[in-house]
């Protein structure tokens, strides 16, 4: 990691304020702020039991949001840090502001710790299992920036843990039990969403045809993408095996009065993951689903159409 200089500081002119100081928009860039989207998983728990309603919980929900928030962001400044070198020789991440010289790296290391401190502030106020979960997050989030993103497919199973122990954490946090069902769900389905963006990744670097052997800093080479491929698409399959059979489940007739109609969020899920897969094989997809997700017209309204379903099985007859 290397510290720019006031010559170097200098090539940035607009990125900074009349004082010198890196504009608010580079710290929002650099913190990932749009990434705090995946946290919104810690309130699964409560929607899936119908508990969205309830004061407390909800309340204790929005601490473990802000916490997840800020301890992402540390670790996203730490990664960024890290991977300044490889990012250099990417062609979107290079324009990242610690890869493109906008930040220090002196400020990133001053602003990570200070992150991390107030996100572990704040999962004091929950209970002790929650703090345990967000430090296992922290921790296998830094053991993934040091080493395990290097490690082929491992990586992926690490970035789908990641996601489902965000689910964890919201019943942790919360006190609402999540299911076998729910966690055999969610970590197929995360684990296709990790497949897929390490996809987009390596078809970007065959059709850039540079000749580079291996995606910087990770595991893979432009000739794995049939091995990705499938795996990816496997995992989604069974993942909507799972919702599948959790539709047969004595759980599912405790909490919907007609169980029946939750058949409709199958070829929902079956149609948005395949969408997904698709639009990475196209080279539509850029690397990170969930982001894509969030800014895809179709995904708000195959989610919204999956919601009311919920709302008609659950609604008395």
């Amino acid at each position: 990691m290397r510290v720019l200089s006031r010559t170097e500081d200098a090539r940035y002119p607009e990125t900074r304020t009349a004082g010198g100081a890196p504009r608010p928009g580079l710290w929002i860039r650099a913190l990932r702020i749009h990434q705090w989207v995946k946290n919104l998983l810690i309130f699964v728990p409560l929607l899936l039991a119908h508990r969205l309603e309830a004061g407390d919980p909800v309340v204790r929900a929005a601490l473990a949001f802000l916490a997840f928030g800020l301890a992402a962001s540390a670790t996203y400044v730490i990664n960024d840090l890290l991977d300044v070198e490889a990012d250099r020789a990417h062609p979107r991440k290079r324009h990242r502001p610690f890869a493109a010289g906008d930040l220090s790296a002196r400020a990133g290391l001053v602003a990570a710790p200070l992150l991390l401190a107030a996100g572990m502030a704040l999962a004091l106020l929950l209970p002790p299992a929650a703090l345990g979960a967000l430090a296992a997050y922290v921790l296998l989030t830094t053991l993934y920036s040091l080493a395990l993103k290097q490690i082929a497919l491992l990586d992926m199973l690490v970035l789908a843990a990641l996601y489902a122990l965000r689910i964890f954490a919201g019943s942790l946090a919360t006190g609402v039990p999540v299911s076998e069902w729910l966690i055999a769900f969610s970590i197929f389905l995360f684990l296709s969403l990790a497949a897929v963006k390490r996809y987009a990744e390596v078809l970007r670097l065959r059709r850039d045809d540079t000749g580079i052997a291996r995606v910087a800093g990770r595991g893979y080479a432009p000739g794995d993408l049939e091995m990705i491929r499938p795996l990816g698409l496997a995992s989604g399959t069974i993942a909507v095996l799972v919702l599948a059979l959790y539709i047969n489940s004595d759980t599912v007739t405790r909490l919907y009065a007609r169980p029946a109609l939750l058949w409709l969020i199958c070829p929902l899920l079956w149609f948005w993951i395949s969408r997904v897969w698709l639009l990475a094989h196209r080279g539509v997809l850029k690397e990170d689903p969930v982001f894509f997700a969030v800014r895809d017209a179709a995904t708000w309204v195959i989610a919204a159409a999956a919601l009311c379903v919920m709302l008609l099985a659950t609604a008395a007859t």
